[in-house]
């Protein structure tokens, strides 16, 4: 069986959808904290488990019969570590035979803050003798399509990346490259850095927002710590907001960009472009 924590997630619905159209849903187990917050799932005909990063002792229960397991990295800063060694030692003990992790792009090199915990996770899994395989996934482009009716509100597009491009893809192409390597073969000890066909800076962000609103939308290029304030204003935790702006400042460096094609040819058809995921978020 195929099981995916984080399963209710907005990635792991994803990742669920794309696995469907895979194999029967009788291969498939959905892993969440509390499956009774998940019933959409339940009616998909898969097999619903409880399983929470912080009680070890339910993913050992949630993963007997897993052959292969997606672990979607935690949203919890500063706690991810421990939670991931949870399921990876829990992995290991159940026998699974293939282990695949979300990371994020360059995550052995890059100096983004958001990496730390990314790249000691990844160092465990190979510690762990467990075979896996590790997805460094890029930036979605929902990152910044999804608040955009915002900036057009605002007229602006506030950001701390100047120069630098990133290369986005939709969260639903990083959910298929996840449904690939866990349903086909030849992937274990594979690490895919997986990002967009097309990149962008900010002030081709503002272009396509103009364009397609009608409405001018201009670029507002702030320090990294205006940034975190900025994001801080709009209602993230203050820990969260100074690591985004980190992001968007190490993307000058093009720590958010790369062009090795891997994602689309794990998925075989090109990414989503950014303007296609503005042109859908503008139309609901």
């Amino acid at each position: 069986m195929i099981a995916v924590t984080g399963a209710n997630g907005q990635l792991g619905r994803l990742v669920i959808a794309a696995l469907l159209k895979r194999v029967p849903a009788s291969q498939i187990v959905a892993l969440v904290r509390d499956p009774e917050q998940a019933e959409e799932l339940n009616h998909l005909g898969i097999t619903l488990r409880a399983a929470d990063y912080d009680q070890p002792q339910t993913l050992t229960n949630a993963l007997e019969g897993v052959s292969k397991l997606l672990l979607i990295s935690g949203n919890m800063i500063g706690q991810r570590v421990r939670q991931h060694s949870a399921v990876i030692h829990a992995a290991k003990q159940a026998g699974v035979t293939l282990l695949a992790y979300t990371s994020i792009l360059h995550a052995d090199k890059s100096p983004m803050q958001l990496s730390d915990e990314h790249r000691d996770t990844e160092q465990l899994i190979k510690a762990s003798d467990v075979p896996y395989v590790l997805l460094r996934n890029g930036w979605y482009n929902e990152n910044y399509s999804a608040g955009i009716a915002g900036s057009i509100a605002a007229g602006t597009i506030v950001g701390a990346m100047h120069e630098g491009r990133i290369a986005s893809a939709a969260r639903g192409d990083y959910a298929e490259a996840a449904a690939v390597v866990l349903t086909e073969p030849n992937h274990a000890g594979k690490t895919y850095e997986l990002a967009g066909d097309q990149s962008f800076n900010l002030q081709a962000l503002a272009d396509w927002v103009t364009e397609l609103s009608g409405k001018t939308v201009l670029t507002n290029y702030v320090s990294e710590q205006h940034y975190a304030d900025f994001l801080t204003q709009l209602g993230l935790p203050a820990g969260f907001a100074a690591l985004l702006a980190d992001a968007e400042v190490q993307a000058n460096a093009g720590w958010l960009y790369e062009n090795s094609g891997t994602l689309s040819r794990l998925i075989g058809r090109p990414t989503t472009p950014m303007l296609e995921s503005l042109t859908h978020q503008l139309s609901v």
